[in-house]
Formats: C-alpha cells, structure tokens, sequence
C-alpha cells in the first residue's frame, strides 16, 4: 500500500472533510459568537468523542484507543490524586471520616480545622464572597513564603472559581462607557485561546504582541512597544497580560526580561495581568522562576509602590492538578482603596466561591511538612509526578529533534510542548484546497489515522506563515511513549508523501 493510502487514505479523508463542512454552518454568525461555538477546540473535541463512541461500536481501526493530550488536566491523563488532598476533602465531605482511626493525624487536624471556618461546621454553607478568611490567611502566607518573606494582606486575596473566573473579574474593570474609546490589554501570541475569548466577550481589544521563537520564546519590550504603539491608534490600552511560566509555549521569563517588563508598564501606566498557574512546573534548564511580586517588590520604590498588579494561581494545575474543584485565587498590588472598595462590592453581588475548590487551595498553600504523618507518602506523590514530566519533556524533546519538518525550543516550564511543523508548499496546498488552517487540517487526519488528539497552533495565534502543534506532557510514562510512536510513524509518513 502507498505511504498516502496509508496515512491519508481517501475514505479517512472524506470523512475529516464532511465532518468539519457539518461545522461550517457556524461561520455564517457573528464573529464573537463564532469565537464561542466554532473553534479549533470544538471541532477536534467532537470528532475525538465520535471516533471512541465508534470503537465502542465495534468499529475496526488501527488503535484501540484515543489519546488526548489536548488539555493539561493530569487526572485525565492518568495521574491518580493527591492523597492527602483527597483524604481531607473526603472528610470535609463526610465529616463520620474523622472518626475513622485509619485516617492520618494531620488529616483529621486539618479537616477539622477547615470545618470549623464554615458556617454550621458544614461545606455546604455559604462563605464570606471573597472567600474563607482563614484560608485568605493561609494563601497570604504561601505567597510571602514563596517571595522570601514579602509582605503579603490577606484583604487582597480574592478567592475565586478558578483562575480565569479572578481573570474574567478584573477585565471587567477595564471595560469603559459605551460613549469612551474601547478598551485594550495587550496579549501574548500564542497564547490560549479562552483567555482571548474572555477579552472579546467584555467588550475589550486585543492588542497582539509576539514571542520570539527563534530565541526561546523570549518577550522582548521592543514588541510591546510595537504592540502599544499600533494599539492607541484605535483604542485605549489599559493592560498588560503575561503567563509565565508560558502556556503554550513553556517558556520561563528571566528575572531580568520580567525587570523590563515592569518598567515599561510603569512608564505606560498599564495594569499587570500575570498569570502564574505553573509557578511550581519549571523542569527545564535556563532561568529560575521569578514570581512578578517579588521582582516588583525589590525594583526602586518610585515603581515597586506605583504599578497595579493582579496575580493568579490555581488549583487546577501545577501537580495537585485539581481541575474539576474549581478553586483559584487573586492577589491585588498597588491599587487604590477606592477600587479595592468597588471590587469588594463586585464580590457581594455573587454568592460564594466552590468550597471545595477553597479547600484545594488551602492544602495548596500550606501542604504537609517534614515531620507531619502524611508527609512522606505526599512528597513521594509530587516527586513522581515531577520525574514524569522532566522525563517525558526530555524524551519528547529528543524525539522533535530527530524528525524531519519538526523544531523544538528547548522546554523550560509548564505542562506543554509547542513544536513547530515545517510544512512542505505541497502540503500547504492541500490545505488551502480545502479552506483549512495546514495544523488544523494535520491535527484532524493525526486524529484519524492515529488516534491523536492534539490542538493546532492557529487556535493558539502564531505568526505568519508558521505552523505548530500543542501537545501536554503531564501524562504517564508508557501513555506518552505511544503518543511519540504514533506521532513519530504519522509525521514521517506525511512528510515523505508531501515532499
């Protein structure tokens, strides 16, 4: 059989081209809606469930299963919980726990401990709207533990249902009168695209600035400056969002790139949006990781007491990984009472965030210590997932490096890989035939023939005339060797046949 027959065989191809023309009905609505309903995520997403519901069915093909790396949820990839997370939350849930001796000391300590902040000793009580001021205590304390001791109020921490719930909150600050200029914030590319789409559904403009790739991804002033300068030609820019470590890119900003940052902020007045979600998944050689506080914090006085700053962290990722408990917080710098007054009063028109969720952030904040009865079965827990991850980014990095078509920067942070696809003109056409972005169309037919659900880097922005994939690395071991080997076999294939 032919290598195309093999890899791009016409009854596949048929049934990738049907379904995404099913989906085109959605381009006719508006653009915002369109950004909502129809994406590259969608699409992929429905096609990934069809092709499992068929090999339920008993349909033949050459896997026995999906592999999803489309998304850095580490209990779907098969990493099993935190225990210690889970035997308190069991508690809080289940309060006859703390009766049962089988349970670690700390365990019931701490289930009790939390219990006793909620109203009725239960978890099913409404909290104060910006969260449980016990918890607040215990996240302003991890913040100053993690900064080297700079200070940190608990009465700016927010609590909220995920980081991009905190995020969705302060962009509507942003947001002007129907009678003012619109609002801007200047966005990373790529970057994922729910924030974009967040932005885009508050009214706000998206001001595109890029990372240079060829030298790791870096951020360079020079492009904001650019990015700002196009921006206040049709709008007013009010913001500045950053994710470092980099999702998707994994890149991990120096100390000195964050330094310039802060002052071209201070210089242009603009508020810091700092994303930091994977502050403890730095695995890669190069710099350290730098939260922006801190930084901020040790910068001249003239600016360390000027520029605003809102942080954000989660639950959700990192290696406790609690995606589905939805908890997250805030940390406001620098902004003036009247404001904090206005956001507190925001808070007050919500009922409370997920409990679960404050608890995961608790025990994110404030996890077993030496000495503590759960702490060796824990730090042996975070160990393994740490491993994982350095070794599945050193073997995929060794991977990229020897495929043809494909580049790699080095992997610094985060949970995901975004190699570069160097698509043959003959491939480029195949797309452009077919009204489809080349990685978009190339994750469809991985999908297919493969079994590979990955995200395409048009869904992620990338610059002209380039093209990429995003793949997550928090998933085990013997998981991620079939990844590699199936990608390995389908993109050696389709690279001889479109050459």
């Amino acid at each position: 059989m032919k290598t195309a027959d093999r890899i791009i065989n016409r009854k596949n191809l048929d049934i990738t081209e049907r379904f995404f023309r099913r989906m085109s009905f959605l381009r006719e609505i508006s653009p915002e809606m369109k950004n909502a309903f129809l994406s590259e995520k969608a699409v992929l997403l429905r096609r990934a469930a069809q092709i499992t519901a068929e090999i339920q069915q008993g349909e033949r093909k050459g896997y026995k299963e999906v592999l999803d790396l489309s998304s850095g949820d580490l209990h779907s990839g098969g990493i099993k919980p935190i225990t210690f997370v889970r035997q308190v939350l069991a508690a809080c849930f289940y309060p006859a726990l703390l009766q049962d001796d089988s349970l670690p000391l700390d365990v019931t300590q701490r289930a009790k401990r939390l219990l006793n902040e909620c109203a009725g000793g239960s978890v099913g009580s409404y909290t104060d709207s910006s969260g449980i001021a016990k918890i607040k205590h215990c996240v302003s304390k991890f913040i100053s533990r993690r900064d080297g001791g700079v200070p940190s109020s608990p009465e700016n921490i927010f609590l909220t249902s995920g980081s991009q719930r905190a995020l969705m909150i302060i962009l509507k600050l942003l947001v002007q009168n129907e009678d003012s200029c619109q609002t801007g914030v200047l966005i990373p590319v790529p970057s994922y695209s729910s924030f974009n789409m967040a932005v885009v559904s508050q009214g706000l403009a998206m001001l595109p600035y890029r990372f240079c790739e060829e030298q790791g991804w870096t951020l360079q002033v020079e492009e904001l400056r650019r990015a700002l300068g196009e921006g206040k030609r049709t709008c007013n820019p009010m913001a500045l969002y950053i994710c470092n470590p980099g999702n998707p890119t994994g890149h991990v900003q120096s100390r000195e790139s964050i330094e310039e940052v802060i002052e071209f902020a201070a210089e242009e007045k603009l508020l810091l949006l700092v994303d930091e979600v994977y502050q403890n998944c730095i695995y890669g050689e190069g710099p350290e990781y730098y939260s922006y506080k801190k930084v901020l914090s040790e910068m001249g006085s003239t600016i360390s007491s000027a520029v605003e700053m809102a942080s954000f962290n989660s639950a959700s990722k990192g290696f406790m990984g609690e995606c589905g408990l939805r908890g997250g917080y805030m940390e406001l710098v620098n902004f003036d009472p009247a404001v904090m007054d206005y956001i507190h009063k925001l808070f007050n028109t919500e009922s409370c965030t997920v409990v679960a969720g404050q608890i995961a952030l608790d025990l994110m904040a404030d996890p077993p210590k030496p000495g503590d009865p759960s702490f060796p079965i824990f730090s042996e827990e975070i160990e393994s997932i740490k491993k994982m991850i350095r070794n599945n980014s050193h073997r995929t990095q060794k991977v990229f490096d020897e495929l043809p078509g494909i580049s790699c920067q080095p992997l610094k942070g985060g949970f995901f890989v975004f190699p570069r696809l160097h698509f043959p003109p003959k491939a480029i056409k195949w797309a452009k035939d077919r009204e489809m972005e080349p990685d978009m169309l190339y994750c469809l037919h991985l999908l297919e023939e493969t079994g590979l659900h990955v995200r395409p880097g048009c869904e992620y922005g990338q610059k002209k005339d380039t093209h990429h994939i995003r793949l997550c690395l928090a998933t085990r071991e013997e998981i991620m060797e079939d990844v590699l080997q199936r990608l390995k076999t389908f993109h050696t294939c389709f690279m001889k046949e479109f050459s």
